[in-house]
């Protein structure tokens, strides 16, 4: 396909390795760099208030006039959700499948970005001509249609990222994947595959599809009241399975959740859904049926259903909440470091009285290819190198032992850290170098405001709580205008611990006394004393160490 010689060629992780989200990947050859996927990752515990994060873009930014193209391999959060930050700093034509295209186009408005985007729409078979390469496409099997993977020629063989896959046998013709084009990928030689890892612990096959749906429709024959159905906003082919086993079990069914009406309605317009027209109801009419008439298709605020669940079994909900004999299935499986939060709400749920289906009963698989499903992509695409993406280290470890099976050698297989450059130079693959990589904290409408030392500072607080120390001093006489008044939050409680802040208040008395004696004094050595004294000996009285802050005023 590529007839042209290709002298440099760098392939970079800005996200994805190491971690389960945030994927986000370049392919430099020549003066060229094409950006492939521009995920999002939700916060771990640890990020405190954060709502998302997104790769670092400094190295795009600094090479923008380097930059030829987006290219997205299907609509999760995990490859979309980070479109909208790099846009606005890059002007690039972004190209995907029509279904991809329709959920990033929302997602931008969603997230409040208007500008006129150049989306170029592409099928499996479509090539991309662009000066230093050409462009490629093959389907993939994953949880959502349109996903494709991407093949970028070079002219030492091609660069072919997998995006999310898995093989099932049983695949229906929207998510049928293209083996025989994968195939024809391999023969034709290819460089470096980047592979996705995040089942790579796990052996054997995943579990089909047609098993989900057959043990999803019994579930729903032998629920005697509502079925209240959780999954993820974008997993099309379990909100397909809901609608196909309330429709054989005479049901109806209701859509709850934002995200999850959005993407409904942009895959029922493009006939990515089948769905008869008198299946659906409103919310509004739920009363009008029988409890076992109804199904209630439900997800959460980002499109994760199990804050919603929960919100649901403690009543509190605005639409619908557990009552006794409700089933509530749920087909979803918890984000990363969610788990012990899942188990809660399980419990809460069946508190309300609720037979909860969750994990034991095959009614959800996972969307990413078992062990041999990826050894199955490295025969096909007989890769010279073999780089493991999409997964925490251990997962890429796996993948790593997986290919050595495979026959590839430790030479073959490079796992990198975010921001290392693979290089392509005098007959080997090599790290050579990195770029700026890491994290981008969002809160609120903050990009890049929050940092460690702000998630410091919201740690100790967690922890630890605060004092605050108000003074005010007189100007003229250098007394005592009012105070020390101490204020504390997430402390102690004052009430009952009156003779502390008596102490403590006397303390500071003291220390603003003794400064203010003084000929002259610093504001800054008066409140780094306040500080240091009230911390060591409220640490002794309670072995806690609250943040300080004095704050003082002069009239």
């Amino acid at each position: 396909m590529i007839n042209k010689i290709n002298n440099s060629i760098k392939v970079i992780s800005l996200g994805g390795v190491g971690e389960i989200g945030k994927n986000m990947y370049l392919v430099e050859v020549d003066k060229d760099i094409f950006i492939i996927d521009a995920g999002l990752m939700f916060p771990e515990e640890e990020m405190l208030g954060i709502d998302i994060v997104i790769p670092d873009i400094t190295y795009l930014k600094e090479n923008k006039e380097r930059l030829k193209a987006i290219f997205l391999t299907h609509g999760h959060e995990d490859h979309i959700g980070a479109l909208s930050y790099v846009l606005t700093h890059i002007d690039v034509p972004v190209y995907g499948t029509k279904l991809t295209l329709a959920l990033a186009s929302a997602k931008l408005r969603e997230q409040d970005y208007f500008s006129k985007t150049n989306f170029i729409e592409v099928q499996s078979d479509t090539i991309v001509n662009l000066d230093a390469v050409d462009v490629s496409f093959f389907k993939t099997n994953h949880s959502i249609p349109d996903s494709v993977g991407i093949c970028i020629h070079t002219s030492e063989g091609s660069i072919v990222y997998t995006g999310d896959f898995k093989f099932d046998q049983a695949a229906t013709q929207l998510y049928k994947p293209e083996i025989g084009k994968m195939a024809a990928i391999g023969e034709q030689g290819v460089l470096c595959l980047l592979s996705d890892s995040t089942e790579a612990e796990k052996p054997g096959y995943t579990a089909s599809e047609a098993i989900v749906e057959r043990e999803m429709s019994n579930t729903f024959y032998n629920a005697p009241g509502r079925i209240i159905a959780a999954c993820f906003a974008s997993d099309i082919n379990r909100i397909q399975h809901i609608f196909n086993s309330a429709k054989e079990n005479g049901r109806k069914v209701a859509v709850v959740g934002k995200s999850l009406e959005r993407i409904y309605h942009i895959a029922l317009d493009l006939g990515y859904l089948e769905v008869e027209e008198d299946l659906i109801i409103p919310v509004s009419q739920l009363k009008e049926y029988q409890d076992h008439e109804i199904v209630v298709l439900m997800t959460g605020s980002q499109g994760e259903p199990i804050e919603a669940l929960q919100r649901m079994a403690k009543q509190m909900d605005k639409v619908v909440n557990i009552q006794k004999g409700d089933t509530v299935l749920i087909a979803a499986s918890p984000l990363r470091g969610s788990e012990v939060f899942l188990f809660k709400t399980i419990d809460l749920l069946f508190r309300a009285g609720a037979n909860v289906i969750s994990g034991k009963r095959t009614i959800h698989v996972s969307s990413h290819g078992s062990q041999e499903e990826l050894k199955f992509m490295i025969n096909l695409m007989k890769p010279k190198y073999l780089v493991p993406v999409h997964g925490e280290y251990r997962m890429l470890k796996a993948h790593r032992k997986l290919a050595l099976e495979c026959g590839l050698t430790d030479e073959q297989i490079i796992i990198p850290d975010r921001g290392d450059i693979l290089e392509w130079k005098e007959g080997r693959l090599a790290i050579s170098g990195k770029v700026p990589s890491g994290n981008i904290l969002i809160d609120g409408i903050g990009v890049g405001d929050v940092g460690n030392i702000v998630l410091r500072d919201r740690r100790l607080l967690s922890q630890d709580g605060i004092l605050i120390v108000v003074v005010t001093l007189k100007k003229q006489d250098k007394s005592i205008a009012a105070g020390p008044e101490i204020i504390s939050r997430g402390f102690v409680y004052v009430r009952e611990s009156e003779k502390l802040m008596e102490e403590s208040t006397k303390l500071v008395r003291d220390i603003v006394e003794r400064n203010i004696a003084k000929e002259t004094f610093e504001w800054s050595s008066l409140k780094q004393e306040i500080r240091e004294e009230l911390n060591r000996n409220l640490y002794e009285k309670t072995k806690r160490r609250p943040m300080i802050l004095p704050i003082i005023m002069e009239i």
